[in-house]
């Protein structure tokens, strides 16, 4: 139910009355009465009797018929709740989106017979329920109703909720989710493919724009009016009118493939295109990682991309391998540019019609209409950001994961699950294949590999000397010979040379700052003190070359500011943006184009002219042919930020901008402004992001941080805190650390605990949650499981 209080975390029995026995299946939105008020949720299981001895109420009503939870997803939610301390309603939210009335009674239903799917998917859903999944009660069939209410067939519905004492120790039987101890716990704009009717419709009359979610009746339920479904006068004239819309589409198709090995149509194999030579075949184990995910066996592997490698096509022809093999496939990406570049791929490699793309961006009616095509089975490969990770497709035979360090792939709402661990777990669930690719490695990824959870697919060194381009540090003492001050200057000559060159050859240069902004930060030009308001502290910046400081906290100007230490009242700068370094590169380089890349104005591509591309990471654009030089400037403020991830963050910005450079047998060239001993200077030299990643594992694994250890934030009012510490029976081995100051006077505990105790600190933390939520406890607390930052 939509319900998301920590006690109520668990399955519901009631009767189903005879004018919803047909529409009453597994997976379909329904409403019912609790406590009084009507509540939305999503129908479970249906079985012949329950353990409750109680009265059961009856179902008050089926939203719609269309089963929109699939049976895999509702295990893949209460497993990743149960990892994450949360409740399935939470999750449920994230999974499945809201309803849009008018796609659902347009589109076309799927069809029930066997062998009528357009698409190489699972066997179509069984008139029979499937056996329930963990957490799902079983739910009585015979009971009268009352005599007050209208006779009908008995039924039964459940609704989600967790099962007390369901959060199992790795690798028992009673939980599957999760993988035993030896395992590391793997818990905008573009061009998409047509969908039919893909054009976004009218908001109004058609449905309510909810947030994700069960829907207050499901994912996001329209309102209860006659026209919400269809536009027939009553809910009995639309089930009607969609259950003819599904007789037509069935007709429409005709005997497609009946009998077929998974049910319906297979692709043709002509229609999708083989693997380019130099593409999986410059990585030694590629070949192999194809034909495995071909033949559907559960291959799962990280990968480290060459510099320069096409990986949206890459991650296409491992798509196709697994539809080839007549397996769906789940693609998880972190933007929307990246969105762009693997549809573009996927359109190319399967063909039209083969796939669709999910984004947040995209508007409702588009985005339910995408989702009800992966629902139904006539898509086998489903690629979009974040909430792809929960797409249902049919017979999952491959999951892929690319750059999984971004941090837009953690999830911001609760229970803050990482898209990652989701599809790891899908992965262990599902018993299919699984791939972790990107330019850099995470602790993450690599545990993977030292546990043998997955193996490794990269290139041979050769291989990777001849595609990388020829990277060069500031700090060298030959360097600093030539140019004493190249120690403090925020542009060496080597790196001016670099870009003059690569200009004068016609190619463009990408110059990547940390910083966006004009300048960020000032300070007093005599003494050096940061410059604050003087209204409330905040700290000052500039806009522009002629604007007024500005506080970053309050907005005010300050155009009479002056020292209060030394009276003085000009200012210098601090830390230097996009902007000013775009202004800066402008005088320097005379007569060429400077373009930003960044908050304002993102660019996709940039053409194979000569041009300076000023940009924050994440915003580089793909330069036509490469880039024929990458300068890395202002390296200090990544490397010095106090994060437990700064060192393997930077080496990920690095190496995605470095990626985009030429080879160095074509002139391509990367500048780091930092001093070559540094280990991720030296990572990024050699392009072995292997080795770099072994070594942060390692450092984390002797001082007990993620991933080698498992941490649990809790945030809250210092007396909520100690509330909920002082419910929680946790497990033996917690070591509590803090308090902590965190934000709006509130203090942050952190829980560790090995990764054998992951499960019993997860369901330690939940049960006392669920204890200060039936006593009505006024002050909330955030309850977070390997949370992104610790610091």
């Amino acid at each position: 139910m939509d319900m998301p209080l920590a006690h109520l975390d668990r399955p519901f029995d009631y009767l189903i009355p005879a004018t919803d026995d047909e529409a009453a299946q597994p997976g379909v939105r329904v409403k019912v009465r609790f406590a009084g008020q009507l509540v939305s949720g999503f129908l479970l299981d249906r079985v012949e009797s329950s353990e409750h001895g109680g009265k059961l109420a009856f179902l008050e009503k089926v939203v719609s018929p269309e089963r929109v939870l699939d049976p895999e997803i509702a295990r893949l939610a209460r497993a990743v709740a149960d990892r994450y301390a949360g409740n399935l309603a939470d999750v449920l939210r994230l999974a499945v989106p809201p309803r849009h009335a008018r796609v659902e009674s347009q589109a076309t239903p799927p069809p029930s017979a066997p062998g009528q799917a357009t698409v190489p998917s699972s066997a179509p859903r069984p008139a029979t329920p499937p056996p329930s999944a963990p957490g799902q009660a079983t739910v009585p069939s015979s009971a009268p109703r009352p005599a007050t209410v209208p006779s009908s067939v008995p039924g039964q519905v459940t609704v989600p909720s967790s099962v007390p004492g369901e959060d199992a120790v790795p690798g028992s039987p009673q939980e599957q989710a999760v993988p035993p101890p030896s395992v590391p716990d793997p818990a905008g704009s573009g061009r998409f493919p047509a969908v039919p009717g893909d054009r976004e419709e009218p908001q109004s009359g058609g449905a309510e724009d909810v947030p994700l979610g069960l829907g207050r009746a499901g994912a996001g339920e329209v309102r209860d009016d006659s026209a919400a479904l269809a536009s027939s006068g009553t809910e009995a004239e639309a089930l009607q009118h969609v259950r003819a819309e599904a007789e037509a589409s069935q007709q429409m198709r005709g005997e497609a493939a009946a009998g077929g090995a998974r049910g319906g149509n297979r692709p043709e194999p002509a229609r999708i295109k083989a693997p380019e030579a130099g593409g999986w075949d410059s990585y030694a184990t590629g070949p192999a990682y194809l034909r495995a995910v071909e033949e559907g066996r559960p291959a799962r592997a990280v990968w480290s991309a060459l510099p320069g490698e096409d990986w949206p096509l890459r991650i296409a022809e491992a798509a196709a391998a697994t539809v080839r093999g007549g397996r769906g496939v789940v693609i998880v990406v972190a933007d929307a540019r990246d969105l762009e570049r693997a549809d573009r791929a996927l359109s190319e490699v399967l063909g039209e019609g083969m796939h669709v793309a999910l984004n947040a961006a995209l508007g409702p009616a588009v985005r339910y209409r995408r989702f009800l095509a992966a629902s139904r089975h006539q898509v086998p490969v489903v690629v979009g950001t974040r909430a792809a990770m929960w797409a249902p497709v049919a017979d999952l035979g491959l999951v892929v994961i690319w750059d999984d360090g971004d941090d837009l792939h953690s999830e911001p709402r609760a229970p803050y699950p990482h898209a990652r661990d989701v599809l790891l777990t899908r992965a262990q669930m599902a018993d299919c294949a699984a791939l972790v690719g990107g330019f850099a490695r995470t602790g993450e990824a690599q545990l993977l590999l030292e546990t043998g959870w997955a193996r490794e697919i990269v290139a041979d060194r050769a291989v990777r000397r001849r595609r990388a381009p020829a990277i060069s540090p500031t700090g060298d003492d030959s360097q600093l010979a030539r140019d004493p001050g190249a120690v403090t200057a925020r542009l060496p000559t080597v790196a001016w040379e670099a870009a003059r060159q690569a200009l004068h050859a016609g190619a463009p240069v990408l110059v990547q700052v940390p910083r966006r902004g004009y300048l960020p930060s000032v300070a007093c030009a005599e003494c050096r003190a940061p410059a604050r308001c003087p209204h409330c502290s905040g700290p000052l910046g500039l806009h522009g070359a002629r604007d007024v400081p500005v506080c970053h906290w309050c907005g005010r100007g300050s155009a009479a500011w002056e020292c209060p230490n030394c009276h003085e009242r000009r200012l210098r700068a601090s830390v230097i943006g996009a902007r000013r370094t775009a202004e800066e590169l402008g005088r320097a380089f005379a007569g060429f184009r400077v373009r930003t890349s960044g908050r304002d104005e993102v660019l996709s591509t940039v053409p194979a002219e000569p041009a300076l591309v000023v940009a924050t990471p994440g915003a580089e654009p793909v330069a036509e042919g490469g880039y024929g030089a990458v300068l890395l400037l202002d390296t200090w403020a990544l490397l010095s930020r106090a994060d437990l991830r700064a060192a393997e963050e930077t080496m990920r910005r690095w190496l995605n901008a470095a990626a985009l450079a030429r080879s160095g047998a074509d002139g391509g060239r990367v500048v780091v402004v930092a001093d070559g001993s540094l280990a991720p200077v030296q990572s990024l030299m050699r392009w072995d992001p292997g080795w770099f990643a072994e070594r942060e594992l390692s450092e984390r694994r002797d001082l007990g941080f993620p991933p080698a250890a498992r941490m649990a934030s809790l945030t809250g009012q210092t007396a909520a805190v100690n509330d909920l510490l002082a419910l929680a029976r946790l497990p033996d081995g917690t070591e509590v650390l803090g308090p902590v100051p965190a934000t709006d006077d509130q203090e942050r505990m952190l829980l560790r605990v090995s990764r054998s105790r992951a499960a019993d600190l997860a369901h330690a933390l939940h049960e006392a949650a669920s204890v200060r939520s039936a006593r009505k406890a006024p002050l909330p607390v955030r309850v977070q499981v390997d949370p992104a930052d610790l610091f």
